[in-house]
């Protein structure tokens, strides 16, 4: 028996044998291809690095036997049968529209050049499309091995890249824990080896690049030399970072076998890889290309799994710590479940989504476009006077609007509007940072207003409220899908999945300690300086039976830490901090935010005009900005908001 190779080359073979067969094999072309619908990681093909046209970063003998296989009027029209002017200019067009518009969308919707339209990706069937399963088996998923890219210093290789029909899609920096070193050493690789000048490179030239070891995998979908950024593409355990034991193999292989599959990467480029377009301040446009994390792939798709297999008539709770990337999820999520089918037939005749921030309103509902393309399936319930709010979501049900999308303070004055005319119909409530005020009256007013079964006219809204609750009746015609960060026991019993033990747990979880580890967030208690505050309550008699010391200590001790006196002070404890320690010692470089969690918007309010004095005192340059919801009366104004004390719009909070 040979010794295992653990080397790099060990990887890559594992790799690409996982993908394509055996290693040693002739490079394989379309004749190929095997049944997209085999088990894990079969259908790919291998590569011939001789085949890569570095002038065009295209593998331009799998791109031109996919369009003489799948379009052979235009492979003749365009005259790309012929090595000559006529295929240098489609390379050249076909290069253009990569650099302009990315490969994630020159693969879905293919390009224009002459007289011709031309389909680079058959995107996946849909169940009994036969002539759709044959399309998508024509597409040429490719790896190849030892990439020469550069053309300047063709000595610098890649270990893999995936193509798909000839266009690359992910590049691979591969290494091994066994030979003393890791997936750090190929995050190092590809910031200091991987000249982002390369044509290869470019920013949107390829969907995402991995660096991979045997324990963990990272990613980047822009690499900037030491400012690349990677995020960890890990499934987390023991609900921290990392990945679990696998007795089966490497503790990576779920990238191969799971993830890049012909369906599953298809899959991904379909519903979830995309370039989002920003503004800053000063108008100018700004591009991110996004690449979901593991699991953000993971609760999307094992929640459109279970909801095709139940049907409508479940509650889920996804408990999602801050840095989870919780609205692309939501986003993604709603965008799907708009065309999920069981028996043929749409499960969901609307997708409601409820944000209680109006700055992720806004973000998923710019994410859902994105990935709708037709606006007209999407209708947004704006700010205006109740009956305007009423009025606006009753038509988008009534014009069976697919996705409609609202914040808490709109959604209340529309649920009585819902009544009978749509009890027939079947609904996906999409529920962001799901606070125990949903599991409540909200809640409950809402499960009234969406429900098939006709209620007892006696019986009162509080009835109703109290028997929902009480009874944990699951209406049939309403799934709720609840994000939250920090569940509490109301909100685990309403949404949470019941246990044997009659405890309640989340449908899928993400957690803070994980969030820690993978560097998303910071360990606030890791240097945690408490600053004492208290407060005596005198009485005369100690056993005075009308006084409760528990409600009475509770209610001094929110007077105390909301008095002006105790916030300034605790104001200028912080303003001093975030100075001498953190900006003098320049720790964050300004590229990082500091949150000061307050009790209630009052708190809060309050906190941003102690701040401001504290700073302003101290001639600071920088500012403090407030972030709340709604209208409240503050400092003899009636109606203040975010937008009116930070003095700019609230989009531009998280921009």
């Amino acid at each position: 028996m040979p010794p295992t190779d653990t080397s790099e080359k060990g990887l890559e073979t594992l790799i690409v044998e996982a993908l394509a067969g055996r290693a040693d094999a002739a490079p394989a072309k379309s004749g190929a291809l095997r049944d997209a619908g085999t088990p894990a990681g079969v259908g790919y093909v291998l590569g011939d690095p001789k085949d890569y046209d570095r002038d065009h970063t295209v593998d331009l003998a799998n791109l031109l036997t996919f369009l003489t296989d799948t379009q052979p009027k235009v492979v003749e029209t365009l005259g790309l049968d012929t090595d000559g002017p006529k295929r240098q200019q489609f390379l050249h067009r076909l290069q253009a529209e990569i650099a302009k518009r990315g490969v994630i969308d020159v693969l879905r919707h293919g390009m224009k050049h002459g007289p011709a339209s031309i389909i680079l990706f058959y995107g996946r069937p849909s169940p009994g499309n036969a002539k759709a399963v044959a399309l998508f088996k024509s597409n040429i998923f490719s790896v190849t091995r030892q990439l020469r890219y550069s053309k300047d210093a063709t000595r610098l290789s890649l270990d893999l890249c995936i193509f798909i029909n000839g266009l690359p899609v992910i590049t691979f920096e591969l290494k091994n824990k066994l030979t003393k070193q890791t997936v750090a050493d190929a995050v190092e690789q590809y910031k200091r080896d991987r000249d982002p000048r390369e044509l290869l490179f470019h920013f949107k030239r390829c969907a995402v690049h991995f660096a991979v070891d045997d324990h963990e995998v990272k990613m980047c979908t822009e690499l900037k030399e030491k400012a690349s950024w990677f995020l960890p593409f890990n499934k987390g355990y023991n609900d921290g970072a990392g990945n679990p034991p696998n007795p089966h193999g490497l503790q990576t292989d779920y990238l191969w076998k799971e993830i890049l599959t012909r369906g599953g990467l298809s899959d991904i480029l379909e519903n979830y890889a995309q370039v989002t377009e920003t503004k800053d301040e000063k108008g100018r446009k700004k591009y991110k290309q996004v690449f979901p994390r593991y699991h953000q792939l993971d609760v999307v798709r094992k929640i459109l799994r279970d909801a095709k297999s139940r049907g409508a008539g479940k509650r889920y709770l996804i408990q999602y710590s801050a840095g989870s990337g919780k609205s692309n999820s939501i986003a993604w999520l709603a965008h799907q479940l708009v065309g999920l089918e069981k028996s043929a037939k749409e499960i969901f005749d609307s997708v409601i989504v409820v944000t209680d921030r109006r700055i992720l309103d806004k973000q998923i509902r710019d994410t859902i476009r994105h990935f709708a393309q037709v606006s007209a399936t999407i209708g947004a319930v704006k700010e205006g006077e109740s009956a305007s709010k009423t009025s606006q979501l009753t038509k988008f049900l009534r014009d069976g609007k697919k996705i409609i999308i609202c914040t808490v303070q709109t959604f209340p004055f529309v649920l009585d509007k819902l009544g009978s005319e749509h009890r027939g119909k079947k609904f996906a409530i999409i529920i962001d940072e799901a606070h125990s005020s949903q599991g409540g009256r909200a809640s409950a007013k809402m499960q009234m207003a969406l429900s098939e079964q006709e209620e007892e006219e006696e019986e009162t809204t509080e009835d109703k409220i109290n028997r929902i609750m009480e009874t944990r009746r699951m209406l049939p015609n309403a799934s709720y899908f609840a994000f939250t960060a920090t569940p509490k026991n109301k909100t685990l019993e309403l949404f949470g999945e019941r246990q044997s033990n009659g405890s309640f747990r989340p449908f899928h979880t993400y957690t803070m300690k994980q969030a820690i580890q993978e560097e998303f967030i910071m360990d606030v208690l890791r240097n945690y300086t408490p600053v004492d505050s208290y407060c005596r309550l005198a009485k005369k008699i100690e056993e005075d039976p009308e006084f409760d010391v528990r409600k009475a200590n509770k209610k001094l001790r929110a007077y105390v830490e909301g008095h002006s006196y105790a916030i300034r002070e605790k104001a200028e404890i912080m303003i001093d901090h975030f100075h001498d320690q953190v900006i003098a010692r320049k720790k964050i470089g300004g590229k990082a935010r500091a949150m000061v969690v307050c009790k209630s918007i009052k708190q809060a309010m309050q906190c941003r005009v102690a701040f401001d004095a504290c700073l302003k005192e101290r001639k600071s340059p920088w500012k403090a900005i407030v972030a709340f919801s709604g209208e409240h009366e503050f400092g003899g104004e009636a109606k203040v908001n975010e937008a009116k004390m930070n003095g700019f719009p609230s989009e531009a909070i998280f921009g």
